[in-house]
């Protein structure tokens, strides 16, 4: 198990008295209070590395192996920056960032915006956060629908595949540039997100992959109590529609949901770290008379709730809907430790840290010349470790 470098508190002191009613939720409340870090605590610790662990269902205490490493970085790294996605995939260099005091040089089309590369992208984050950002302070269905469509571009890849001379999709912006992959029954709902993301690379003339990315992980920082995950442009674009069928689906088992994701170098520790990002979505499609229904009992708000809510110890209001796929692997033994670790005490400051890890990983599938990207990170918001109201039940904005 990881051991935290950045400490991201919840904050969740502001509890709604009427939802105490709701089966197990006196306990919960106790867990979610102790998250709260003291704001004299810092942000930033350095990061012990640990042995991690492969959750096998034979011998789920056996000593995991190293991070792979993928792209054009599998020897390490050429360039400074190819050396630092490197260290961050093997996790031994932090996958998030409080750099700040970035100064925009200049408008977006001026000689100045354009000598720097992250120029841009400054200027594409304040259209973000305002589009991001509900009237309360918490992330909206334009934040959640991008975070989903970050992973539905980038999972669209397949080590086996690559290896067998079909190296192509993930990160590559082919879910909103070829014409059929947003067609597909899977991507259902992201029609919306795909048009407006289509209007702001028309307006700052980026490439997709990469605004797809800088979005996904915009919209979880936009989100009280989410990560600021390092964040890296660049990526070469593709109309070229990535194989169909590399996706998850909300009936798999934890045999075919974990087998999928190890083909993409993810391992089930970093799975349970991605699935977390439920706990800001909703569904439409599965069930189509609970349309809207979401996967947590606070989807404006980037927490740990999703993880007890799956497994029923969690104030679990009628409105939540639970994936069929996430109970499995909360209970499954490749998963189930894990599963449980974000659902404690120290589960916010553990899943933050995990999540962007997994994430980064996640967005550099397909990515061949992650050695010539640049970090841009110091444009992004920066995260909000407390928020108020963000106890509160079933707010949705």
């Amino acid at each position: 198990m990881k051991v935290t470098n950045i400490l991201f508190g919840l904050g969740l002191l502001s509890i709604l008295e009427e939802s105490v009613a709701y089966p197990g939720m006196s306990n919960t409340i106790s867990e979610i209070k102790q998250r709260t870090l003291p704001k004299r605590q810092t942000l930033l610790q350095r990061r012990v590395v640990r042995p991690r662990q492969v959750e096998t269902a034979e011998d789920p205490e056996a000593p995991e192996e190293p991070g792979v490493l993928i792209g054009d970085i599998k020897d390490g790294g050429t360039t400074p920056i190819g050396k630092t996605v490197a260290r961050i995939l093997l996790e031994t260099e932090s996958g998030q960032s409080l750099e700040a005091g970035y100064q925009i040089p200049g408008p977006p089309n001026s000689t100045e915006c354009k000598e720097d590369t992250c120029c841009i992208w400054a200027h594409i984050s304040a259209e973000l956060t305002a589009a991001f950002r509900g009237p309360s302070g918490r992330c909206n269905k334009w934040a959640r629908a991008a975070v989903r469509l970050g992973f539905h571009d980038a999972g669209t890849w397949s080590q086996a595949l690559a290896d067998n001379g079909q190296d192509f999709g993930g990160a590559d912006g082919s879910i909103a540039l070829s014409a059929d992959e947003i067609q597909r029954p899977e991507n259902n709902g992201l029609q919306g997100i795909v048009n407006k993301t289509q209007v702001w690379q028309k307006k700052f003339g980026v490439g997709m992959g990469d605004l797809i990315q800088f979005s996904a992980q915009h919209a979880v920082v936009t989100c009280p109590l989410g990560p600021r995950i390092r964040t890296f442009v660049g990526r070469k674009d593709s109309s070229k529609a990535a194989v169909d069928g590399l996706l998850p689906g909300v009936n798999d088992s934890a045999d075919k949901l974990i087998k999928l994701f190890e083909d993409k170098t993810i391992s089930p520790h970093d799975l349970v770290a991605l699935l977390g990002a439920h706990t800001t979505s909703e569904q439409f499609f599965v069930d189509t008379e609970q349309k809207g229904a979401p996967q947590d009992g606070t989807p404006g708000v980037w927490d740990t709730l999703f993880y007890n809510q799956t497994l029923g110890t969690g104030p679990l209001p009628k409105e939540v809907f639970r994936f069929p796929s996430d109970i499995v692997l909360s209970k499954d033994p490749r998963t189930a430790d894990e599963w449980l670790s974000f659902s404690g005490p120290e589960g916010q400051n553990h899943w933050n840290e995990d999540y962007s890890y997994s994430y980064i990983r996640l967005s550099m599938l397909g990515v061949n010349n992650i050695n010539n990207l640049t970090e841009c990170t110091k444009v992004l918001p920066l995260p909000r470790p407390y928020f108020q109201d963000a106890g509160q039940l079933l707010v949705n904005e």
